[in-house]
């Protein structure tokens, strides 16, 4: 089994029952990454495919991801690849300095972008835009898991290869999803 898919399911950050997802659609599990974030063995194991893969398709000159789930994961990958992290916020700010994007100015940087989980694809999307939108270049993206809806084709209309460390497929073709119905 994939590994990462493996770390997943045994730090119980993939849950089987009636979940809403937050795109409003209705789902019999729920990937938890914040949860798998949370785990040094789990969060390690992410860093270090996302690196390799920022490294097999670089170069880059930042890593960034959006607030929240991505925080960590950006800022462990940074550490990972020796690479400086970008923070996007969901909205403009209304307070300080008003930035939509925490860290250095990424003009004219080449910028590999992280994100927890992906459905349609829309918060990956955004935060493609925010990046280009303040001069970056953006033309691969990672996420720990692709729930295979739409996110890789939304991505690909803009531009930006995705790269999932597991799908959402291979998940679901475990004994505990079985076990749940769910498979």
């Amino acid at each position: 089994m994939n590994p990462v898919a493996q770390a997943l399911l045994e730090c119980g950050a993939v849950k089987f029952g009636d979940f809403t997802l937050t795109s409003g659609a209705k789902s019999k599990y729920y990937v938890d990454v914040k949860m798998a974030a949370t785990d040094p063995k789990t969060l390690r194991l992410v860093a270090k495919g996302m690196a390799e893969l920022a490294r097999r398709h670089g170069p880059f000159d930042a890593v960034a991801g959006m607030e929240l789930g991505a925080v960590p994961l950006a800022t462990a990958v940074s550490l990972e690849a020796n690479l400086p992290l970008l923070i996007i916020r969901k909205g403009e700010r209304k307070h300080g300095t008003g930035k939509r994007i925490e860290g250095r100015d990424p003009k004219g940087w080449r910028v590999f972008v992280v994100e927890d989980v992906t459905t349609s694809g829309g918060s990956t999307v955004e935060a493609v835009k925010v990046l280009r939108d303040a001069g970056a270049t953006v033309g691969h993206a990672s996420v720990v898991v692709d729930r295979e809806s739409g996110g890789a084709a939304a991505l690909a209309d803009v531009q930006v290869t995705l790269h999932p460390l597991a799908r959402v497929s291979e998940l679901l073709a475990t004994p505990q999803a079985r076990a749940a119905g769910v498979a």
